[in-house]
């Protein structure tokens, strides 16, 4: 089995979907290019049959990706697979993303039907856009919460009808990471035809687990993930990209990899964040402002001693400038010295401890204390830079 893992962007389509995010189509293209340059393999530029502009969409993203997959998201649905494959005509390399829901709860509540009816309908879909393209990846919408042996026999249906990606995803962010892990370990066990497929995880977040459910896929045999920049997404969001391209990337006991160039994740992000107008929590894992900030005097001594004391990448791997150390009421003297040598002073352990009590006044008085505080202090202490 192949240790390379497939990245599957899904920002333009499923990371869209949150209220008040809408891009125009030049968007799009400026976003799909910078992914493309990023290095996922698959863009999913949306979803062509539900309006006229993402049809567009996905026709503008197919005229300019050179590397990518382009891949358009259908229903079930015979006109839904022709206006894809219409969308999709200019692109390099086409992928039709069709698929059907396969839990009982969506196969009663969603679709009024039953499972050998949904089986059908789904082999028929694959089928049919096998007409237009010759890559088409299977959706077993609600996969997560799908009867596991019903769940084998749809996969190795639709692999039989010509499927090359079969999409499992935890559409309501359901599932424990073991569980996962066992879920697909079943599938990679159990369906005789698994070999001439790829399996692949897109989870979403509803109970925070998306990237440990997605890793627990990777770890079963999953060789594509489906992801979006800064988790954006339905609801709670789908699984981060930059999460898990950096989890394949620090922990090399994974012997996984991806072809995604890390130190372009934070430019990336910043892009998506402003465009879609939708801010990155500060304290979000590998993209957030606070990501390589330490405050705490205790870290802040231990970072500044031997960076990885308290840092299990470098910012500059994510496309960061450098660490931060954030002058609070919490920092110790080593920070403080620090910063004031970084000015120009350079004071002796009298003057620090001097300068200390004035600081730890100050801080509980502002909050943060940055450069001009620090300078404006030494001012008023008089001392001078070396």
């Amino acid at each position: 089995m192949s240790n390379r893992i497939y990245v599957f962007d899904t920002t333009l389509r499923d990371g869209e979907q949150v209220p008040g995010c809408q891009l125009n189509i030049d968007e799009k293209v400026m976003i799909a290019q910078k992914l493309d340059e990023l290095g996922v393999d698959v863009i999913e530029a949306g979803f062509p049959v539900s309006s006229p502009g993402d049809f567009r969409s996905v026709e503008a993203v197919s005229q300019v990706v050179k590397n990518a997959t382009v891949c358009g998201l259908t229903r079930a649905v015979e006109k839904d697979i022709e206006i894809a494959a219409a969308a999709l005509k200019s692109a390099v390399k086409p992928r039709i993303h069709t698929g059907i829901g396969s839990s009982d709860i969506h196969i009663k509540h969603k679709f009024n039907s039953n499972r050998d009816d949904i089986l059908a309908r789904g082999v028929k879909a694959v089928k049919y856009a096998k007409r237009f393209v010759e890559d088409v990846e299977f959706y077993a919408e609600d996969a997560g919460r799908a009867d596991i042996e019903f769940l084998a026999r749809l996969t190795e249906a639709v692999i039989d009808a010509g499927a090359t990606v079969v999409n499992l995803p935890d559409t309501t962010g359901y599932l424990l990471p073991t569980v996962m892990h066992d879920r697909v370990s079943y599938l990679m066990n159990n369906v005789p035809n698994v070999d001439k497929a790829i399996l692949s995880m897109h989870n979403h977040n509803d109970l925070g687990m998306a990237t440990a459910n997605t890793i627990a896929g990777v770890q079963a045999g999953a060789r594509q993930v489906e992801v979006t920049i800064n988790g954006i997404g339905e609801r709670a969001g789908n699984t981060s990209l930059e999460e898990v391209a950096m989890t394949l990337k620090v922990h090399k006991e994974l012997d996984s990899y991806t072809n995604i160039k890390s130190e372009l994740l934070y430019p990336l992000s910043q892009l998506v964040s402003k465009t879609m107008r939708m801010p990155v929590q500060p304290n979000k894992a590998i993209i957030g402002r606070n990501a390589f900030a330490h405050s705490s005097g205790i870290h802040q001594d231990g970072f500044l001693k031997h960076a990885e004391n308290y840092e299990i990448m470098t910012p500059q791997e994510v496309g960061v400038d450098k660490s931060d150390i954030v002058l609070t009421a919490r920092s110790g003297r080593h920070a403080l010295k620090h910063r004031l040598q970084l000015l120009g002073y350079e004071l002796n352990k009298e003057e620090i401890d001097l300068t200390y009590i004035r600081f730890l006044d100050l801080a509980d008085k502002i909050k943060e204390v940055n450069d001009g505080h620090l300078v404006t202090l030494m001012q008023e202490m008089k001392v001078e830079t070396a």
